[in-house]
């Protein structure tokens, strides 16, 4: 690739980062970037254009770079600077059922520790979703399916378990986001979701962990089944859609 965004990217004007929130606000741009597909798979990191997009210089921006490499997104090679890491069905069985088990033990604390602010906070993001859900508008929906994970793992109040979990996440969107899904499986995606809030709502710490690592395990099949009928990230190109309008996990 060369050391350039594509033309549809570099014609969107982009607003300048903060210099308040420079560091937490371009790792956070620049792994969406990744997450949603906008650098492929194996390529190389256009940093000379990463920088005239964001209006950054390459010192922070090698500095974000290194944030995402610790998070398994990118390869950090010497002298040729980074490339978008790949991922592999091993590295779905190695991470899904780690990422399930910290979520689980999450919402075991959370249910401890949660404020009733809290609860409807993420009540009023779980409604937003489902109206996103029922709209068929899958990006919105996927934001504050997210979002409503994050919120469960803030209030669990460990600053221990957060790190691990943040240290996975991003990879576990990006096999999320590459993943073909039926609206089948959406549609039960919702169900466990209501299930999960009615579980954090009553406060009860081990059905909350049960479910969440259920949804997590159910997740990973999704992502596994379009690895396995199509190339994925362990190949060039994106997945080949399986059956009609593809969703994502």
């Amino acid at each position: 690739m060369n050391d350039d965004l594509r033309p549809m990217e570099t014609a969107t004007k982009v607003a300048p980062i903060a210099r308040a929130t420079l560091h937490d606000e371009l790792v956070a741009r620049l792994r969406d970037l990744i997450v949603e597909g906008e650098l492929d798979p194996g390529a190389r990191v256009p940093e000379r254009a990463l920088c005239e997009r964001f209006g950054v210089s390459r010192t922070p921006l090698r500095e974000a770079l290194k944030v995402l490499a610790s998070e398994g997104l990118l390869e950090l090679l010497p002298n040729r600077g980074a490339t978008v890491a790949r991922l592999t069905a091993h590295d779905l069985d190695e991470m899904f059922p780690v990422m399930g088990a910290l979520e689980a033990l999450a919402g075991a604390f959370a249910c401890a520790r949660i404020t009733d602010q809290e609860v409807a906070e993420i009540r009023a993001l779980h409604y937003q979703m489902v109206l996103h859900h029922m709209r068929g508008e899958l990006p919105e929906y996927f934001r504050l399916n997210q979002r409503i994970h994050e919120l469960i793992m803030d209030a669990a109040r460990n600053a221990t378990l957060s790190r691990l979990y943040r240290g996975l996440a991003g990879r576990i969107r990006r096999a999320r986001y590459v993943a073909n899904m039926s609206q089948a499986r959406w549609d039960q995606a919702v169900r466990e979701h209501e299930a999960i809030l009615a579980a954090l709502e009553q406060r009860d710490g081990p059905a909350l962990g049960r479910l969440l690592e259920e949804h997590l395990r159910n997740k990973c099949e999704t992502v596994k089944e379009s690895f396995l009928t199509g190339p994925g990230d362990s190949a060039e190109g994106a997945p080949e859609p399986v059956g009609e309008e593809p969703r994502r996990a």
